[in-house]
């Protein structure tokens, strides 16, 4: 399965930038998808995990040299941060010599922010590209859609989890995913934690999806420190594993809950630590419904223009939106994520979307036809929501 949309904005930006750098967490596809690009130049690849192919980097100026007419893909950059400055200059000798086209292609299994080197020496060179599994948008446009949204929700959206066999072996293979990850990866970013504290948390805060997490609480269960801890999810933030959607924080004139909501951004991973082995044990689980809405909050955040915010709003009192999405020119969107077809509309929904400003509101429910709620709400299936930004 291929990441379509991804590929064709991919050597968009190649053909536009001497420097691109694909990111997004392991496993999502990056490697498969750059050795498969057609740019019109040679493509050589370099994976720095590979210690053959660091070796060849000893002289990286004389090796890089000899590739001066092919786009360079250097994989998991984060393993070799010295090379920037090199890059740089190389970047700067070729656009001197005319070279409009991208000559190094990045991709890395961090963001930006913990490629801050990058930032620093490659500014004003470097394109950046986020990765993300694949989307519901995605699997429909290739017409693979047995089981429905339902697979899709509960494998999540990692390709070799959602074309697996059977659930089990999808499990499995997040399962895995998680272990590598608080085993061997995170063991290499300098995290001293044993990977039973590492699995613990992660667990912990996959119960806990959806809600304004307290790091004091975890820190306390795990016996370390509450600045660990949120080091450890800045981390899994930073990993493209954790998503943070950050509260309303303009002034509204009411007690204002100011504490971002913690989401997995997949839910395959999540109903793995959760120890969910199918989507009957999610629907009997209490976690179904902050798992049903981290899905739908990802499907949108991964779908919407870039320049898009997005926030929750929730007042001490309990009024609540699920999602706040406000585009460059102001408008103000407010969604509200139910796991029913007949959702019934809130006064304290009313209420929050003057305060809001809302121009638009929307219930969103898992499928069924569009239909209003009041002159104000219209319910909207997830798949028809999404199809309004294709």
């Amino acid at each position: 399965m291929i990441h379509r949309q991804i590929k064709e904005t991919l050597v968009q930006r190649i053909l536009a930038n001497p420097v691109v750098a694909l990111l997004g967490s392991r496993q999502v596809g990056k490697t498969t998808l750059a050795r498969d690009l057609s740019v019109g130049k040679p493509v050589h690849y370099l994976d720095l995990e590979r210690p053959s192919d660091l070796a060849k980097l000893v002289d990286p100026e004389l090796y890089l040299g000899k590739f001066a007419d092919h786009l360079v893909v250097l994989d998991e950059i984060q393993r070799y941060p010295d090379i920037f400055p090199l890059l740089r200059s190389l970047v700067d000798e070729r656009r001197r010599a005319g070279e409009k086209s991208a000559q190094f292609l990045l991709l890395g299994s961090a963001s930006p922010e913990l490629l801050r080197q990058s930032s620093e020496t490659l500014a004003g060179r470097i394109s950046y590209l986020e990765m993300h599994p694949l989307t519901l948008i995605e699997v429909i446009k290739t017409g693979d859609q047995t089981g429905g949204i339902d697979r899709h929700w509960f494998r999540g959206g990692y390709p070799d989890s959602f074309l697996a066999e059977n659930d089990s072996t999808a499990s499995q293979w997040c399962d895995d995913f998680v272990t590598s990850y608080v085993e061997r990866y995170l063991p290499t970013l300098g995290v001293n934690a044993s990977p039973t504290i590492l699995r613990r948390l992660c667990s912990m805060l996959a119960h806990q999806q959806g809600c304004t997490v307290n790091a004091s609480k975890l820190a306390g269960s795990l016996g370390i420190d509450a600045k660990t801890v949120r080091h450890y999810m800045d981390l899994l933030e930073g990993l493209y594993l954790l998503r943070s959607l950050p509260a309303w924080s303009r002034n509204a004139g009411k007690r204002l809950v100011k504490s971002p909501k913690m989401y997995w951004r997949d839910s395959g991973i999540l109903h793995s630590l959760a120890g969910l082995g199918d989507i009957e044990q999610v629907l009997g689980h209490p976690v179904c419904g902050h798992s049903w809405e981290g899905y739908c909050i990802e499907q949108i955040l991964t779908t919407i223009p870039q320049k898009t915010s997005a926030c929750h709003y929730r007042t001490q009192a309990g009024a609540e939106v699920d999602l706040v999405l406000e585009n460059p020119n102001g408008e103000i969107h407010a969604i509200e994520i139910k796991r029913t077809r007949s959702p019934k509309l809130t006064p304290a929904f009313l209420e929050s979307l003057k305060t809001l400003g809302a121009t638009k509101a929307t219930y969103l429910i898992p499928e069924g036809d569009r239909f209003p709620l009041s002159s104000e709400v219209e319910a909207v299936s997830l798949q028809t929501f999404l199809d309004s930004y294709r």
